[in-house]
C-alpha cells in the first residue's frame, strides 16, 4: 500500500518544517551522489563505532541520507503525506524537535539490538516513524487515498489511518522480531527496530506536544464527510 494524502483534514498553517526537511533530504542525498561511498561512510551511522563513542555526530547525520532513489522517495512520500498534519497540531518549533528526537530514538533502537555491528545504518525512515505514530493516534479515523496492489491489479481507495498504519506497524513489529537473533542483525537489511523505537516514541510523546488550538484550527478548516 502507498498512501498519497489525507483527505480528511487540510493543515491550517504552511508545513514549512516538512517541507524544509524534505528539503534537507533532497540535498543530502544529491550530496550522496556526487561524494559516493567515501561520504556515506563518512556520515553514515556505525552502532560499533557510538557504542565506543566515537562518530557520535552520524546519530544526527544518519536520519538524512538514504541508500538509493526508492529509498528517498518512498520515505520522504510518507513524510508528505503525514507531517504536515502533525505538524500543524504541534506548531513548526516542538514539530521540529519532536522529529529530531524521533529520529534519534530510533537509532539507538537499532544500535540496542546489534550494538557491535559494523554495517552503516541510514535513512529518515525512523524519525517518520515517530510522525506516523504521533499521526495514528491523534488522527486514527482520517481517511488517506491510497494505492492498493492486489497481485497485478493496482486500485486507488481511502483507508483510515488506524488500518493503514496499524498495518503497518504491524509489519514493521513482525519483522524486528524475525531478525533480532538472526545475522541480518548484523549483516544489514531493514532497520526495523529503528521503526518500531521510532514509532512507539512518536505514539507515547506525540500527543502531549500538540496544541489543542490548532487542532481546532485544523478541524475548522477541513472539508467534512
Amino acid at each position: 500500500m502507498i498512501p498519497l494524502k489525507d483527505v480528511s483534514r487540510r493543515p491550517a498553517h504552511f508545513p514549512v518544517v516538512t517541507v524544509s526537511l524534505i528539503a534537507i533530504n533532497a540535498i543530502v542525498f544529491a550530496l550522496e551522489l556526487s561524494g559516493g561511498d567515501d561520504f556515506i561512510l563518512r556520515w553514515s551511522m556505525v552502532p560499533a563505532q557510538i557504542t565506543s563513542g566515537h562518530h557520535l555526530i552520524t546519530l544526527l547525520t544518519a536520519m538524512f541520507m538514504h541508500a538509493g532513489w526508492l529509498h528517498i522517495l518512498g520515505n520522504m512520500l510518507y513524510l508528505w503525506v503525514f507531517g504536515p498534519t502533525v505538524e500543524d497540531g504541534m506548531g513548526s518549533g516542538r514539530y521540529l524537535v519532536f522529529y529530531l528526537l524521533g529520529g534519534l530514538v530510533a537509532n539507538l533502537a537499532q544500535i540496542a539490538i546489534a550494538p557491535h555491528s559494523t554495517v552503516s545504518c541510514l535513512g529518515a525512515s525512523g524519525a517518520i516513524a515517530a510522525v506516523m505514530g504521533a499521526f495514528i493516534v491523534t488522527y486514527p479515523g482520517d481517511r488517506i487515498r491510497t494505492v492498493v496492489f492486489l497481485g497485478i491489479f493496482v486500485t486507488v481507495t481511502y483507508i483510515s489511518a488506524l488500518v493503514l498504519i496499524g498495518l503497518w506497524f504491524a509489519l514493521q513489529f513482525v519483522d524486528a522480531l524475525s531478525v533480532l537473533h538472526t545475522a541480518q542483525v548484523q549483516s544489514g537489511g531493514t532497520a526495523f527496530m529503528a521503526h518500531v523505537g521510532g514509532f512507539i516514541f512518536g505514539a507515547i510523546l506525540g500527543h502531549f506536544l500538540e496544541k489543542p488550538e490548532r487542532i481546532a484550527e485544523q478541524d475548522a478548516v477541513s472539508p467534512q464527510f
